[in-house]
């Protein structure tokens, strides 16, 4: 079995975590890789986008950002990834720093994996396509500034549906617990295949999150009469300016993500432990 471990080093305890792991996959017998710009004993060395293709399992070590960003790159070579949390939530992580005794589950194959869908977002302007991108938690329209309304138009199956609000967020089921929870969204079950609708400080009394198929399509136009600068967001990433001619698709991307599990905690035990222990720091 080959690995590769993607740490983001700027997290506290990343490097010891780094140096713990070389030591277990060592005994475990499985070959480790990490970037050729990061040194550490017991690992051999590749450049970064190089790693996918060599690995079996890509091991992440970092925040739910680290694992988002390399999760994406890994769905495009049907590899699974296993997240070892050095962040300050780490929802999508499977391991805590004091569960790595748990990674000699890997070589036994004693793991499942959590298939997670993922968006497809095309950005449109004129008839021509000038953007194309990957969401694992959610596509956002806000303004570039607080407090600034905006009117967005999400049409669906033909029909719209318009909203006046600081923004609109379109999540997957993974997404339902980031931005979307924060907005009044739902929190979704991440094995679910739907898409759902967020309003952000709508001003309307009867603005509600909507949930739906994961086969739609929802198209997006937005603009501001008071000409505010509108962006969109993917993944908590500002990609593009979104002007009055801007047209967004979001449909369900044709590849997922997929997590690897390696203890019994449910997404419900996980969703307590997780939550409550945010409301603590």
């Amino acid at each position: 079995m080959v690995v590769a471990v993607l740490p983001n080093l700027d997290k506290n305890g990343c490097s010891e975590v780094v140096e713990k792991l070389s030591v277990i996959l060592k005994n475990e017998g499985i070959t480790a890789y990490l970037p050729d710009n990061i040194v550490a004993a017991g690992f051999e060395y590749a450049p970064e986008n190089e790693l996918f293709e060599k690995a079996d399992i890509i091991i992440t070590i970092g925040g739910d950002g680290t694992i988002i960003r390399y999760a994406k790159i890994a769905a495009k070579y049907d590899k699974p990834v296993l997240g070892i949390n050095a962040g300050r939530m780490g929802y999508l992580a499977n391991l805590e720093q004091n569960e790595l005794s748990l990674i000699s589950r890997l070589k036994n194959n004693e793991y499942f994996t959590e298939r997670r869908m993922m968006l497809s977002v095309d950005v449109m302007e004129n008839g021509k396509k000038v953007g194309e991108y990957t969401a694992l938690n959610d596509t956002v329209i806000t303004s570039g500034f607080i407090s600034r309304i905006i009117d967005v138009s999400a049409t669906v199956s033909g029909d719209s549906i318009n909203y006046r609000a600081d923004g609109l967020i379109v999540s997957t089921p993974t997404g339902s617990t980031a931005y979307s929870m924060s907005a009044g969204g739902p929190i979704i079950d991440p094995l679910m295949q739907s898409i759902c609708i967020t309003p952000i400080c709508s001003h309307s009394l009867s603005a509600k999150p909507i949930l739906m198929s994961a086969n739609s399509t929802v198209k997006l136009k937005a603009f501001s009469k008071k000409r505010t600068e509108i962006f969109l967001t993917i993944d908590g990433r500002k990609v593009c300016p979104v002007r009055p001619y801007t047209e967004i698709y979001i449909k369900k991307a044709p590849e997922c993500v997929k997590l690897i599990r390696l203890n019994n905690r449910s997404f419900y035990k996980t969703l307590s432990y997780k939550f409550k222990d945010s409301r603590s720091m």
